[in-house]
């Protein structure tokens, strides 16, 4: 690190209650040792933090005769007062205390003042033969700051440092040492390397680490050693230490874009991310594996069953990260072997039993998904497994398999026939509502032989038990009443009970209904309901009528393509009178006490129209038309679309910017960076990190981020540039003295208002007659709400010394937009969000847009959110528009938000935008924000 660069630490003492100059002498002379120490450091403090010294030079002598030693040392801190201690700093370096010579070293790399260091030069020389390495390691650094700053005053250091390094086996002296050689004298440095080149691979880590830092340094060069250092990478590669295969991997990617060397990177990658223990570091080593992946397509394809191994990881983001980078390298060569490791992975789920195992499966079966529809190979091997977990307890994980079992069999038309016979044999196991629909949707559509539809109706009357549905539930209720009345005949009978309930007539009014219950009736009744039954019948009789009518359309479908293939008109009667009756007890027993919930009017008329259908219009040609082809055409219609959106998606991430006729034309032979531009360098991997690729950093953008603190006319003007960068707030200040006089004590102090925290408060400075300064100050944000940044400034006159002025700063409002970016998520994800949070901001619509999906737009620039609506959906002329909308903070929290308008006869937009978060501060910040714009829109 360049000792240049040393982040100095103002610690900032209250000095309301600030001692005078006379107690501050007092106390360094009369009293004991702590009370001196102390009172050291608050003249320190004071120093730092540029308020007038509290004591003169003859705090020096009462200090430096101090047989403790720390307070000498404390009294190095002081700036005006060094040149009187130029003598005792002289006696440290040569002290027999080897601690007391290194922290006088460290002391010196902080020094700058040539007049004090030239005396000091040939002690510090003196130091790096010293028998301690605390000794020799803090005055190779000295050497080197002094050499960096006064060139002058050590001008052989290139020369010395590498002499000391021959003679020095130490591995800390041995790399501060080569790392300053570097800095000052990069050919020595070379040299020396070049020479020290057969015993790169048994050096230390940190010597290691210094090696490649030269080599990355020196490649951008022309020095010819290019083969050389990719020779000492390929050996750094099989370092035992992690931070040197990481290094050393990013380096050689930067060296040469050989396959044979990404391949060998790519390998190191694929090391660190199974053996490193840490999770994070997991993360940051997939996203470097990614981004070498999409840079050399097809190069680390060969590499997927070592990225698969890190599924043996416990955290749930490694594994989705893993899985996702996996399916990128997924090609016809190595698909069976990643499906199969997917299955097997997906068997030991049930063995297994982990927090996120549900949410593990799901990943699976969606993985699997994914590959068996790029790879038609795979689909047969994988469908039958995936069909096994129809009947699992975990909706989302049985609804994803049938959701997957649906595109194969419209997509593979070869594979319908076995798949609809596997489906049609785990009715018995499916549990969910939402599976049952998509399994007889599939039967209805894809099962086209006659003895295959009479299995699927046998198979369906099964897992419906006994019809007509009410009788057998009526003959049950009257099976027990029976027993209970044989039971109760020895017993005093039960008197019925009377209940009386309000009700609310049709014309408003109020009346009472006295009803005679019995609780054995209720019993019996509760009784028939809690017995067993089969899978789909318990869904009915629970009140799952949406089902119900999935089952009448998909039997009219079944009958309708019966007579189709059969020309056996008693057959066919056969099966149409079967299905006729199953809809019409589903009807019955709907309208029954037998069901939690009685039968809504949508889905008994949805039964009644099937019913019908078979019943009086089975020879119509429009209705064949509309059960047997236009569903599956809708279906395939949607498929094709969602392939159509995928193929344009990929198509806008392959496709290269066009060249402009007047742009700059680049010759790599001629760039002395890497092949690949700066993507590698170090230097940019730490500008991401501070996170300043957040804000375009040039002179334009800092303009238009320009707010005024205070007027023109006031004495001190000052204006502040703010800088989101990740998780905090840059405010760089700029104040101008506007007046003739010197300004002392010149503050300016900042409080805030929101979750917004300042770290550390502004120095106080003496400002000139229209001098300027710099002010820098850091504020961390910890969450999405609109925050405010508001102070003063206050400084004293000059020859005034109890007058003090004070000067209010206008108010800096944080955009919450700067935290926000777009996210997507699926229809079921959207909706168990929209669920689960319970914090909602409801926002009236007031616009002058006339448009609606003018003012969707708006509403999604003005808010940084993303439309979930697909875009065939939005399209067309319609006075309505209902569209999803979803976002993303920097903080991980989700924002949800629903735009419901419509279009008025006199050409308004009214409706309501509906926002939801997990917490409170996004949606009330999301609310302001379009009510703010929709003023500034109006005005």
């Amino acid at each position: 690190m360049d000792p240049s660069a040393t982040c100095y630490t103002v610690i900032h003492d209250d000095l309301i209650d600030a001692p005078s100059s006379q107690d501050l002498r007092n106390a360094l002379q009369k009293g004991s040792d702590e009370v001196k120490l102390e009172t050291m450091r608050r003249i320190i403090v004071g120093t730092l933090n540029a308020f007038p010294p509290h004591a003169n030079h003859s705090i020096c002598p009462a200090v430096a005769q101090q047989a403790d030693q720390e307070a000498p040392a404390l009294l190095l801190g002081l700036k005006q007062e060094m040149i009187l201690v130029c003598n005792a700093i002289r006696n440290d370096l040569q002290h027999p205390n080897e601690y007391i010579r290194g922290a006088t070293l460290r002391f010196l790399q902080k020094v700058r003042e040539a007049e004090l260091l030239e005396p000091l030069v040939p002690t510090v020389r003196q130091c790096l033969e010293h028998r301690h390495s605390f000794v020799r390691k803090n005055a190779v650094m000295s050497v080197w700051t002094i050499y960096q700053d006064h060139e002058h005053l050590i001008p052989d250091a290139p020369e010395l440092l590498d002499t000391f390094l021959a003679a020095e086996s130490d591995s800390t002296c041995k790399r501060n040492a080569f790392t300053a050689l570097c800095h000052i004298s990069q050919p020595t440095a070379v040299r020396y390397l070049l020479s020290q080149a057969d015993q790169v691979s048994g050096m230390d880590e940190i010597m290691q680490m210094a090696v490649i830092e030269l080599i990355r340094k020196d490649a951008r060069g022309e020095g010819g050693h290019k083969a050389k250092w990719i020779r000492l990478i390929f050996e750094l590669l099989n370092s035992p230490s992690h931070a040197v295969k990481y290094e050393a991997a990013t380096t050689l990617t930067s060296l040469t874009q050989n396959p044979a060397a990404i391949k060998a990177a790519g390998a190191a990658f694929a090391e660190l991310i199974v053996k490193e223990a840490d999770n994070n570091v997991k993360l940051i080593v997939l996203d470097r594996f990614d981004a070498l992946r999409s840079k050399h397509e097809h190069v680390l394809d060969g590499m997927v069953m070592d990225i698969l191994k890190v599924l043996n990881s416990p955290d749930m983001e490694v594994k989705r990260k893993a899985v996702g980078i996996a399916l990128q390298m997924v090609t016809s060569r190595n698909v069976e072997d990643v499906v199969l490791f997917l299955k097997k992975q997906l068997q030991s789920t049930l063995d297994q039993d982990f927090d996120k195992n549900v949410e593990y499966r799901q990943l699976l079966i969606q993985s699997i998904h994914s590959c068996a529809i790029k790879f038609s190979e795979v689909a047969a091997n994988v469908v039958y497994v995936l069909m096994d977990f129809l009947g699992d307890s975990n909706n989302p994980s049985a609804v994803d398999v049938i959701s997957f079992v649906r595109e194969v069999v419209e997509k593979f038309p070869d594979l319908r026939p076995t798949i609809t016979e596997k489906l049609v044999q785990t009715f018995s196991e499916i549990k969910s509502g939402k599976v049952f629909r998509g399994a007889m949707w599939i039967v209805g559509e894809y099962c086209t032989g006659a003895a295959d539809i009479k299995r699927a109706i046998f198979e369906l009357r099964k897992v419906i038990g006994e019809v007509p549905i009410l009788a057998s539930e009526q003959r049950l209720l009257d099976e027990a009443e029976a027993a209970d009345e044989a039971a109760q005949a020895e017993k005093e009978p039960e008197q019925p009970q009377a209940v009386t309930k309000t009700r609310v007539l049709a014309d408003g009014t109020y009346a009472t209904e006295t009803v005679y219950t019995s609780t054995a009736a209720t019993a019996r009744l509760e009784q028939v309901r809690a017995a067993a039954k089969p899978p789909l019948r318990a869904l009915i009789l629970g009140g799952d009528y949406f089902t119900a009518t999935v089952l009448a359309s998909t039997l009219t479908k079944l009958v309708l393509r019966f007579q189709e293939l059969h020309s056996d008109a008693q057959a066919f009667n056969q099966l149409r009178a079967e299905a006729i009756l199953i809809m019409t007890s589903i009807i019955r027993v709907g309208q029954s006490k037998f069901v939690s919930v009685p039968i809504d009017e949508d889905s008994q008329e949805r039964i009644m129209n099937c019913i019908e259908s078979l019943a009086q219009l089975q020879d119509s040609k429009p209705v064949h038309e509309m059960f047997l082809k236009d569903t599956q055409a809708a279906y395939a219609k949607m498929l094709a679309a969602e392939e159509k959106k995928a193929k344009a998606k990929k198509d806008l991430e392959n496709k290269k910017s066009q060249v402009q006729a007047d742009d700059l034309i680049q010759f790599s032979l001629l760039q002395t960076k890497n092949l690949d531009g700066d993507d590698d360098d170090l230097d940019v991997d730490v500008v991401r990190a501070t996170g300043a690729t957040e804000v375009k950093d040039d002179f334009v953008s800092k303009l238009a981020r320009i707010v005024q603190l205070t007027g023109f006319s006031d004495p001190v003007y000052a204006e502040a540039v703010v800088n989101i960068q990740q998780f905090d707030i840059m405010l760089d200040v700029l104040i101008v003295n506007q007046t003739n006089e010197t300004l002392q004590n010149l503050t300016i102090e900042f409080a805030t208002l929101g979750d917004l925290k300042l770290v550390e408060r502004p120095a106080p400075h003496t400002l000139g007659p229209h001098g300027f300064h710099n002010i820098k100050a850091t504020i961390k944000v910890s969450s999405t709400e609109t925050g405010v940044i508001f102070g003063n400034i206050v400084y004293d006159k000059q020859g005034a010394s109890d007058a003090s002025v004070n000067i209010v700063l206008n108010d800096v409002h944080v955009d919450i937009m700067d935290y926000i970016k777009p996210a997507y998520c699926n229809e079921a994800q959207f909706r168990s969000m929209w669920t689960e949070f319970e914090w909602e901001n409801k926002v009236n619509v007031n616009t002058q847009i006339s448009d609606l999906r003018t003012y969707l737009d708006h509403i999604m620039k003005s808010t940084n959110m993303a439309c979930l609506t697909p875009e065939a959906a939005l399209s067309g002329n319609c006075d309505f528009l209902s569209a999803n909308l979803c976002a993303r903070s920097l903080f991980g929290e989700d924002a949800l938000a629903n735009l419901s308008i419509e279009k008025t006869e006199d050409g308004s937009i009214q409706g309501h935008v509906r926002i939801r978060s997990k917490t409170q501060g996004i949606a009330l910040s999301l609310g302001d924000r379009i009510t703010i714009l929709q003023k500034t829109l109006k005005a």
